[in-house]
């Protein structure tokens, strides 16, 4: 943990931890993508491939604890729950170390047993803080949402390690939400420029990709 830090020397830290671990670990891919929205992306994050390489998993579930208690502050949320099934790992993490009850939102509802969506112990009026590994229409998160709050919890607040910038801030904006992330691809795209780890054309694609979602 860094909290030793200042606002400004942890956001550069963490800045330049996560690139140089999307760096290391290839996350950021270039080519034709088909996201889980359903839209076609000519760049793909995958940060599910973090938790297969320990010292990185270990420093971004760091990063993503520090960020949470600066950004958010750990009194502010009684439940942690994941976004299966990227978000899962990291979530759990976050509850652990910040002793937090877990709970997850299955993608869809149970065949048998209790027939619900979300599994775990979820008490009414329980703040439940939603995880995920990135976010880019807001629409898994904003599902997760109206599943919690269908079983009586209180859902304010999401955090994300990565945020595509496609609308997915506003999206749950209009719900009640405040997304909460550690790095908006923007920021990430011009470091790894920096860094010599894409190309000019490569900054482009991620920019011109935020340009025309955001018109």
């Amino acid at each position: 943990m860094k909290d030793d830090l200042s606002e400004d020397e942890f956001w550069r830290y963490a800045e330049e931890e996560i690139c140089q671990i999307l760096k290391r670990t290839a996350a950021l891919e270039f080519g034709t993508f088909k996201l889980s929205s359903g839209r076609i992306t000519p760049y793909y994050v995958d940060l599910r491939v973090i938790p297969s390489f320990p010292d990185a998993f270990r420093k971004v579930s760091e990063i993503y604890i520090d960020a949470i208690r600066r950004k958010l502050g750990e009194e502010n949320f009684d439940t942690v729950s994941g976004i299966p099934l990227a978000g899962m790992a990291f979530a759990v993490i976050v509850a652990f170390h910040l002793h937090k009850s877990f709970i997850y939102v299955r993608q869809t509802r149970r065949l048998s047993g209790r027939e619900r969506k979300v599994e775990g112990v979820l008490m009414p009026g329980n703040r439940v803080l939603l995880i995920d590994d990135l976010v880019t229409t807001g629409l898994s998160l904003e599902r997760a949402a109206e599943a919690i709050k269908a079983e009586g919890g209180v859902v304010t607040d999401a955090f994300v390690l990565l945020d595509r910038e496609e609308g997915g801030k506003e999206r749950l904006a209009r719900n009640g939400i405040t997304l909460h992330s550690v790095l908006r691809i923007t920021e990430v795209a011009k470091r790894l420029y920096e860094m010599n780890a894409i190309g000019e054309e490569e900054l482009k694609i991620v920019l011109n990709q935020v340009k025309e979602r955001k018109s």
